[in-house]
């Protein structure tokens, strides 16, 4: 228990009556029997504060949350006891989670409830826990205040951002995918799978009239194509820690986890299946599944992981997956090629090549395009310029090193990976290189 302000007052009204009792002896008798009465009601109000029950506590969270994005939540109160109470409330959200609306205070009334509102936003990913909430409240006298923790640990879990795969299913439902910048483009006869007879149309090929049908019913019918389906794409997630690079609030490994969500919900909505392999730091492996269903234990995969400490082992890498993975597949590797990786990656994706359609995604610091676009005003303004395009050239050139090797690359930065991802692989469909 703790002196609210109005003990405080009242003490210090009660000390200058001693200090005037030391001047004036006739008050010592007051003093003394002020000091008396004020600790028995002191007392009185502490044995009452004490036998007040704890307000019964239901918190209410969102059972999944997402990184880095806001979320309503509610704290219901029910009080017990037969007097007012006003509460002081702070939820015991950990310091990874940030916090609006808290602390704050509310009244209940007698054998009543309250509740009250406030936002957080998680800072990380993972398995996260709220604490008891810390309740605050004075006793009926108000000299004292006391700080009770009801309820129980309340178990989160964070996963990565998923707004922009929320954003592509709505978008989807109205055929506005080209608003995301994401072309969805239907290429009329020439695709590598059959799909359905129909009439002819001015602009269709030759080789596109089904002759036999044409015989049967005496006009003339096209074969309509479109991309193939059933075919596998996976996921290769650097975990190292070059992926620890931040942009803003978020890591490269945050945007490439959500770059992966969103082309793995594009795969799945055209057919293909979807896996995923993690190297350096975590060794996680989802085989090829096809199916809406599958983007929940893609999340339950991912949800958790960080990018580490350790190196990026391309070589690795590239032998787990060989020995996983038998059949021809889409191997998106995600990572962030330096100019000194170029020779060591081409080692170790030869082998992968053989067999598979690889493209190297990686991502770019946002503090190269900066620098390009700043100023320059003086001496160390030019020498940042100089810097960065002595940079970017040797990412340039690391990428055409790959490149002239088989391997299809992509070079952007996080933020417009996602669009980018999405569009490279919605290409490979197109032209029927898978």
């Amino acid at each position: 228990m703790t002196p609210t302000r109005r003990l405080a007052g009242l003490l210090g009204l009660w000390l200058g009556l001693g200090l005037a009792a030391a001047f004036a002896p006739l008050l010592t008798g007051l003093w003394t029997g002020t000091g008396l009465a004020l600790a028995l009601v002191v007392l009185a109000d502490a044995v009452l504060l004490a036998r007040t029950p704890t307000p019964a506590l239901i918190r209410r969270v969102p059972a999944a949350l997402s990184h880095g994005e806001w979320h309503d939540a509610t704290l219901h109160l029910d009080n017990l006891g037969g007097r007012r109470l006003a509460v002081e409330v702070f939820d015991g959200t950990p310091e990874s989670i940030t916090v609006a609306g808290q602390p704050a205070t509310l009244e209940l009334p007698a054998r009543g409830w309250g509740e009250v509102d406030y936002r957080l936003r998680p800072e990380v990913r993972g398995d996260l826990h709220i604490l008891p909430a810390w309740l605050r409240f004075a006793g009926p006298l108000g000299l004292l205040r006391q700080v009770r923790s009801p309820g129980l640990p309340h178990p989160l879990r964070v996963f990565p951002n998923h707004k922009a795969v929320a954003r592509y299913a709505l978008a989807a439902l109205d055929n506005r995918t080209g608003s995301l910048g994401i072309h969805l483009q239907r290429r009329r006869g020439e695709g590598i799978e059959f799909h359905q007879l129909r009439e002819y149309r001015d602009g269709d090929s030759l080789r596109q009239i089904d002759w036999k049908a044409v015989s049967r019913r005496n006009q003339l019918i096209s074969r309509e194509y479109r991309e193939e389906q059933d075919q596998q794409v996976i996921f290769l997630l650097d975990c190292g820690r070059r992926l620890r690079t931040r942009d803003g609030l978020h890591s490269h490994f945050d945007h490439v986890l959500n770059a992966a969500l969103l082309l793995s919900y594009v795969a799945l909505r055209q057919g293909d299946a979807v896996g995923l392999m993690t190297f350096s730091g975590h060794d996680r492996w989802m085989p090829p599944r096809k199916g809406r269903q599958v983007m929940p234990s893609i999340l339950g995969q991912v949800y958790d992981l960080d990018a580490t400490e350790a190196p990026s082992d391309y070589a690795e890498a590239a032998a787990r997956l060989a020995t996983r993975q038998r059949r021809r597949a889409l191997v998106v590797l995600l990572t962030n090629l330096r100019d000194d990786d170029s020779g060591d990656l081409q080692a170790a994706l030869a082998p992968l090549r053989k067999r598979h359609l690889v493209l190297l995604a990686s991502l770019r610091e946002t503090a190269l395009t900066a620098a390009l676009a700043a100023p320059v005003d003086d001496f160390g303004d030019a020498l940042r310029l100089a810097s960065a395009h002595t940079l970017l050239g040797e990412r340039r050139r690391a990428h055409e090193s790959v490149r002239g090797r088989g391997v299809h690359t992509l070079d952007t930065t996080p933020a417009q990976l996602p669009i980018a991802l999405v569009n490279r692989y919605l290409e490979i469909k197109r032209a029927g290189l898978l």
